[in-house]
């Protein structure tokens, strides 16, 4: 069994009432990046983006926006 990292900012962001053209003002990050990340289709994740995110959003345990979740091995792709 392995791990897989999952993004939950779009709760985050929904809790708090923030667009994604909200929060690209806010970290000067560009929207298209913010959006991958949101629906998990980012490949890597710039951990300056996730910085930016976490201080125009005040948050200071990255679990809020960044959690870890067991995979099955018929999810793991092929080594």
């Amino acid at each position: 069994m392995g791990k897989k990292v999952v993004v939950t900012l779009s709760a985050v962001l929904r809790s708090r009432g923030i667009s994604l053209n909200e929060l690209s003002l806010m970290t000067d990050v560009r929207r298209a990046a913010l959006s991958e990340l949101v629906n998990g289709k980012r490949e890597n994740i710039n951990f300056g983006h996730i910085a930016k995110v976490a201080t125009a959003l005040g948050i200071s345990d990255i679990r809020e926006i960044i959690t870890l979740e067991d995979i099955g091995d018929e999810e793991q792709p092929p080594a």
